[in-house]
């Protein structure tokens, strides 16, 4: 399928799938008051840099003319029921469309409180009258009278979600740059025939994909779709209206070994690294859910995926269900091999949207997968958040998130998520996992990113990788070293005794040093010590007299579990004969059958029963 421009039209045209999850979910988290859709960018020009505001504002105003995204206003039409998507025309854009903001600061508070309004002010934009983009240039103490920006002075481009996502980051910033060094770079005629977000918005919908509605039927077949993963929640779950939506995170690096014994893994099974960390994020999931095995969790996908979606701004991420199952007793290498085999077959039918897949399931109320997602990130240098940008002759850094807000502050819909990123410039992985503070404690995340770490320690052990890998996932654990040695003191109860010392000698011993304390209890039934002698004295005086026991014959007591069998066992320990248990609940066959090889002469028995011998 190749993709081809439309007719120019002004008229208001289908919004594209993308564009229409982002605009629900906006308006139904209206009564939360979540802005959870801004989209702020900062940056900063470096020490003894500068950067023309004039040129700036030229190159941004022909840069909006050049992406008709930014200049996109939405429309929901309640009579076909479907939300539509209008470009402003160059003869009525105005200012209102596309603004510049001005401001100050003077200390370290004011600027917090300004980039803190960048990200969580939902009415900076107004998609309904096509207000998705702002730039916000804030000055250091004063404005700049020669209208120039320096390294105290911080630089905004802010976006709605609905017209983009974060690979047209790096679009705009390569049209920014072109642009700011030479607007005549931009060409009328080329600008009119390329292909534009609109016309992959007409496309999506006149699309057929039978192929990819039949994967997804298949994919998800007997799935239920409703049922959440027993995750180990701390709190219970409310409504999207009373949840703040923060989040917390916990991360990790690999270290040289683990890393090493991960990139063997990856090159030896034909895997890439995205497919063996899910392959682990699955194998977590199956553990931290008591044995789950059949397992659906959430991925947003980039979504361009033809190389002419490469260079347009726009809202393409889609999410689609990745489906695991597997036998509890399947070894790792087995599990790495079928998620891999499961991610090449879904990446296929990536573009399939989401409404479409839902729209398979009419009777699922909430699709769970929804709520649990995986992430994979592979960075550069000029990739990241420390990066340096070029605008001109004029090179800008731009500013993490920390310096932003309090990472307890950032927004999140999701329950949980496990990110694996690939630093390339140092061949470094790490993990981070985000989840939920309205639904977890942090000491709760913090403990399940330790087990998620000692799992992958367990997995990729260079010394004993091979043999993990062919063994059953049930026999790895996740218990931490500190829980370890706990089980193992706690099951370490070997007492050493001297050789030469009787049990009844030991009783006695203990009797004399503690004859007030509770020997025996048996529900409400209980003897101290002093009590417990007594009665075996009472019965060894007996057995001695009246039934003539000698040491070393063998007496049997047949009685249910009582104080009166302890009793019993000890009299006949006392007096040095063997002592055989036998069950009232045995057999009569059996019993008489017991007797004759013990050739014993003498049963004690409870008086409530009675056995016919």
């Amino acid at each position: 399928m190749r993709f081809s421009t439309f007719r120019l039209k002004t008229d208001p045209t289908p919004a594209s799938f993308a564009q229409t999850r982002v605009w629900l979910a906006e308006n139904k988290s209206e009564e939360a008051q979540i802005p959870i859709f801004n989209m702020p960018f900062i940056y900063r020009p470096i020490y003894n840099q500068t950067l023309s505001i004039r040129q700036l504002r030229r190159a941004l105003s022909f840069l909006v003319l050049k992406h008709q995204s930014l200049r996109t206003s939405f429309i929901f039409d309640s009579h076909q029921n479907l939300l539509m998507q209008q470009i402003t025309t160059e003869e009525n854009l105005h200012e209102n469309a596309f603004s510049i903001i001005e401001s100050t600061y003077e200390t370290e508070n004011q600027l917090n409180h300004i980039l803190k309004n960048e990200k969580y002010n939902r009415d900076l934009f107004n998609p309904n009258q096509g207000v998705v983009f702002r730039c916000h240039i804030i000055y250091h103490k004063r404005r700049s009278l020669d209208d120039i920006l320096s390294h105290q002075d911080l630089l905004i481009f802010n976006f709605h979600h609905v017209i983009f996502d974060f690979p047209s980051m790096k679009i705009f910033l390569r049209d920014l740059n072109q642009l700011y060094t030479n607007v005549q770079l931009f060409n009328d005629e080329q600008h009119a025939t390329s292909l534009r977000y609109l016309d992959y918005a007409m496309i999506e919908h006149e699309m057929a994909m039978i192929g990819a509605k039949m994967f997804w039927f298949d994919a998800l077949h007997n799935c239920d779709l409703d049922q959440r993963l027993p995750l180990p929640y701390d709190r219970h779950r409310l409504t999207n209206v009373h949840r703040s939506h923060n989040r917390i995170s916990i991360s990790f690096d690999f270290n040289q070994d683990l890393s090493q014994a991960f990139y063997l893994f990856t090159s030896s099974n034909s895997l890439s690294l995205e497919q063996l960390g899910l392959a682990c994020y699955f194998l977590f999931l199956h553990k931290i859910t008591n044995g789950q095995t059949d397992l659906c969790i959430g991925m947003n996908i980039d979504g361009r995926y033809k190389h002419e979606l490469k260079s347009i701004i726009g809202m393409f991420v889609n999410t689609i269900p990745l489906r695991c199952q597997f036998h509890s007793n399947t070894s790792f290498s087995q599990l790495s091999s079928s998620v891999s085999e499961m991610m090449i077959n879904s990446m296929k039918y990536s573009y399939f949207p989401l409404q479409y897949i839902l729209n398979q399931h009419p009777t699922v109320s909430h699709a769970a997968f929804l709520d649990i997602s995986f992430q994979y990130l592979s960075l550069m240098n000029n990739d990241t958040e420390n990066n340096i940008i070029l605008i001109g002759n004029s090179q800008l850094s731009s500013l993490p998130d920390s310096i932003q807000m309090n990472e307890n502050d950032m927004i999140n819909q999701l329950d949980f998520l496990l990110s694996i990123r690939h630093d390339l410039d140092r061949n470094q992985l790490s993990c981070e996992i985000h989840a939920s503070v309205d639904l977890f404690h942090s000491e709760t995340i913090i403990t399940l990113t330790q087990r998620f770490h000692t799992m992958l320690c367990q997995l990729f052990s260079l010394k004993q990788t091979s043999h993990r890998m062919d063994r059953s996932i049930d026999e790895l654990s996740l218990r931490l070293e500190d829980e370890r040695l706990l089980i193992q003191s706690m099951n370490n109860t070997q007492t050493s005794y001297s050789c030469s010392t009787c049990i009844h000698h030991e009783f006695v011993c203990r009797v004399m040093a503690h004859p007030q304390k509770l020997s025996v209890e048996l529900d409400d039934q209980c003897l101290t010590y002093c009590e417990l002698l007594y009665y075996v004295q009472l019965l060894s005086i007996r057995l001695l007299n009246e039934y003539h026991v000698n040491p070393g014959d063998v007496v049997c007591q047949c009685v249910e579990r009582s104080i009166s069998m302890f009793v019993g066992m000890l009299s006949i320990i006392m007096i040095g004969g063997s002592y055989c248990p036998l069950s009232p609940r045995d057999p009569r066959n059996r019993l008489q059958h017991l007797l004759q090889q013990t050739q014993s002469d003498c049963v004690l028995v409870d008086s409530k029963l009675w056995i016919p011998w």
